[in-house]
């Protein structure tokens, strides 16, 4: 039963809404500092994550990665990491609070409380034409979690092994040599790459449909410090109609490592640590 408005019920929901954050004060996107770092750099490594499983890997600061897609429609789930320490991580609810529901060109992947500092820049998105659609769906959301088994469990009521979780965890543990249940207090939230997304207008609940990503089509990022990265190509495909699931058809992904020319990133340094000094109290 539905509680009964009040009489000023109209007044109260007209009421003009405010950006949260006034984000003048974050260092403005440099275009031209990493398009002149990428246009002279050589690839120097590339990882394929198979179809339904995951892959780490590795970027230096001051390297760019790329995540392409290499033979059809793939949606992927991205973990980073700060390389040297696993309890900075990618931060998806301050990331979509500082930019939006969904990333691309000059928005940046923030890192965890106590740090809170840019883990990674994205420098191009051949994806940044689709914009939002008339569903208010976008490409590249940080508003989603990662498929995993255990709500597999809860809605489905069978175990799936190959959820984005599970993967991410697997790969985790083999990189850094831990056990299962190690490696997966570490897996986070994550990005959607390639992911098309958006929140129903009547109920505002989480929806996905097919992802326009097209062979060829790739993301790439600005590494600001040394990352360790995860991803995982997910058992939904391009997630038109299912995901944890072995029916969809599915696609590997490539990340490519990329390191600039020497002297193209004279002046750049990694963002520091925020300088918060952790009393949490005025006394």
């Amino acid at each position: 039963m539905s509680s009964v408005p009040p009489v000023d019920a109209a007044e109260r929901r007209a009421v003009e809404p405010v950006v949260v954050y006034a984000v003048d004060r974050v260092p403005a996107y440099d275009r031209d500092l990493y398009e002149k770092a990428r246009e002279a750099s050589t690839k120097i490594e590339e990882v394929i994550v198979p179809p339904r499983e995951a892959r780490t890997f590795e970027v230096a600061a001051g390297c760019f990665f790329r995540i392409v897609s290499i033979e059809g429609p793939q949606v992927g789930d991205l973990n980073l990491w700060n390389a040297h320490d696993l309890s900075e991580r990618f931060f998806s609810g301050k990331t979509r609070a500082l930019h939006a529901t969904h990333v691309s060109t000059g928005d940046r992947l923030w890192s965890t409380l106590p740090s809170l500092r840019p883990l990674a820049t994205i420098t191009r998105d051949t994806l940044d034409w689709y914009g939002f659609d008339a569903d208010g769906a976008g490409v590249h959301d940080v508003i989603g979690t990662r498929c995993d088994p255990y709500t597999q469990l809860l809605l489905g009521g069978t175990e799936y092994h190959h959820c984005c979780h599970s993967n991410l965890t697997r790969a985790l543990a083999g990189a850094r040599g831990m056990t299962l249940s190690e490696a997966e207090r570490h897996v986070h939230d994550v990005m959607n790459v390639f992911m098309c997304t958006g929140y129903t207008r009547d109920t505002h609940r989480y929806f996905m449909k097919a992802s326009p990503v097209r062979p060829g089509d790739f993301i790439e990022f600005f590494a600001e410090i040394d990352l360790l990265g995860a991803l995982s190509a997910c058992p939904g495909g391009d997630c038109s109609s299912t995901h944890s699931s072995d029916t969809a058809h599915c696609y590997p992904l490539k990340v490519e490592i990329w390191r600039p020319r020497e002297g193209d990133l004279a002046g750049w340094r990694s963002p520091n640590r925020s300088r918060y000094s952790g009393r949490h109290s005025d006394k």
